[in-house]
């Protein structure tokens, strides 16, 4: 019979017993140790708990609660996590780090920066070109002048859902070392812009807009409501009357209105009403549809515009005026391209959101090959002040030196040119153009700065031999701020996606008389 303390099998029972027996030192040890491992866990669970999240994206800029979106003003070369910016943004962030820091004053570009929309993100893109362009040439070609110019971004956000975030943080940069003196890219016709509008003009802030064109995000006589704003686009009113001037030979018993019911949208309201005067004669009522409430999203609209063009097509019209944004712009030519009747020719008007059709991949090409011209008032077109063969540039109302000098800016130090059919960088020159002008024409003798105040109501001044030369045409203002008699170009959209000029036209029927005096108005 075998030992039984040699026993192997015996052995293991009574090591594992003794591996399981501690000594006391062994028990006050794991009990140090497992309670250092709890209070350093609690303690990090309580630092997490107690110190708020770094929200920052850079300087003077945030993600709000509950958003990804790097919101707020800079103007050190952040570029709002929008990688094509980036090269803007360092630009303009460079020429501000140039500056002495009494020497200048700040004007703010108000844009949607973080837009996911494609069109909006070109049109941004090419704003800031401009502007910076500009402001490179206040600073350095001006003869020394000042106040310099320093320009920083403020994102709004998607939708300009932010406004309010950035504008209050505008307001308090008035009154503090930023010394803002002016706000510009303003580029939308919306509600969230009007309100924006409302509160800077409201803090005794000038704002210069770009591509604003409704009616009623403007000053007019006997509605001061936004004291301080000027812009250096035509209002929706005025682009309807040079299309109406340009498109003379339009037969209104063949011309149909399609328009946007949902409301709310200044660029499309009143564009819609400017229409519908153009076409008193027309024996058809309105087609109708309606966007979504954001109409950069495609929605249903598509189906309702393929139903719209079998009505079109029981009607003996051939012009056809639409009131609406790009998106849904899009949408009906390209159900326009699909329709029964292709054996029949139309054109299409529009105001100046089919400046975003050039870019844009979603529309169907074939379909401006399909008996089907469609033709918008832009802006500004880079096409509208040069010279060419057969066709004669105004002698007043704009200039060929004046594009050529923005020519020159825009181009200074790209790699390539920049597009610019769209018009959005000569609008966004001007509109800086137009700023600079004021801020310089409201500081004192001997002064570096002006007071806001003053920038604000320089802009009845603006006109005569005091008008801006601007590269889009003459920038002369009325006494609400509002350019008189402003070129209106009117492009056509070419089946490859180009935008060809057509011709200047004029809401009042002929170019302005030099120099430029509006008449009393109301």
């Amino acid at each position: 019979m075998p030992d039984r303390v040699t026993d192997p099998s015996a052995a293991r029972p009574l090591d594992r017993l003794r591996r399981r027996v501690r000594t006391p030192r062994q028990k006050l040890v794991a009990s140090l140790v497992t309670a250092a491992v709890v209070l350093g866990l609690g303690g990090y669970g309580v630092v997490r708990l107690t110190t708020p999240e770094d929200r920052s994206c850079a300087a003077g800029v945030e993600r709000p609660a509950g958003s990804t979106e790097c919101i707020g003003v800079n103007g050190d070369g952040h570029d709002f996590g929008v990688g094509e910016l980036g090269d803007i943004a360092r630009a303009i962030g460079a020429e501000n780090a140039s500056l002495k820091p009494d020497d200048h004053v700040t004007v703010a570009l108000l844009l949607p920066l973080t837009s996911t929309d494609g069109g909006m993100r070109i049109k941004m893109l090419n704003e800031l070109r401009g502007a910076h362009a500009y402001q490179y040439r206040a600073n350095h070609e001006s003869n020394e002048e000042l106040p310099k110019i320093r320009v920083v971004l403020a994102n709004t956000g998607k939708g300009n859902a932010h406004w309010r975030t950035t504008v209050d943080r505008l307001i308090a940069m008035k009154d503090s070392a930023d010394r803002l003196r002016a706000v510009s890219g303003v580029a939308t016709s919306s509600t969230e812009v009007r309100e924006a509008v409302t509160a800077l003009t409201g803090a005794g802030i000038a704002v210069v807009g770009t591509t604003i064109t409704a009616d009623d995000i403007a000053n007019a006589p006997g509605n001061d409501r936004y004291p301080g704003l000027a812009r250096v686009s035509p209002t929706n009113g005025d682009e309807a009357k040079a299309l109406a001037n340009f498109g003379k030979k339009v037969d209104a018993t063949k011309a149909l209105l399609v328009q946007d019911t949902r409301s709310g949208d200044h660029y499309t309201d009143t564009l819609k009403a400017a229409f519908a005067a153009t076409l008193k004669g027309t024996p058809h009522a309105p087609e109708l549809f309606t966007s979504p409430p954001d109409p950069n999203e495609e929605g249903t609209t598509a189906n309702t515009f393929r139903n719209i063009t079998l009505l079109i097509c029981d009607t003996r019209v051939d012009t056809i005026f639409f009131a609406g944004r790009h998106t849904q712009l899009r949408q009906f030519i390209n159900a326009l391209g699909a329709r029964g009747c292709t054996h029949r020719s139309f054109t299409v008007l529009t105001g100046d959101e089919g400046s975003y059709l050039g870019a844009d991949a979603k529309l169907d090409r074939r379909a401006l090959r399909s008996k089907l011209t469609v033709r918008y008032a832009a802006l500004a077109h880079p096409d509208a002040w040069v010279p060419a063969e057969g066709r004669e540039v105004p002698a007043t109302g704009g200039s060929p030196k004046a594009y050529e000098t923005f020519l020159k800016d825009v181009t200074r130090d790209a790699k390539e040119p920049p597009p610019l059919a769209d018009g959005q960088a000569i609008v966004a020159y001007d509109a800086m153009a137009t700023a600079v002008h004021a801020i310089r024409q409201a500081t004192p003798q001997g002064a570096r700065h002006p007071a806001a105040a003053d920038v604000a109501t320089q802009w009845p001044q603006v006109k005569g031999s005091l008008r801006v030369e601007g590269a889009s045409g003459w920038i002369c203002l009325d006494n609400y701020g509002n350019p008189y008699n402003k070129a209106v170009p009117i492009v056509e959209l070419a089946p490859n996606g180009s935008q060809r000029f057509v011709q200047i036209a004029w809401p009042e029927g002929h170019p302005p008389v030099a120099p430029c005096l509006p008449p009393k108005r109301g």
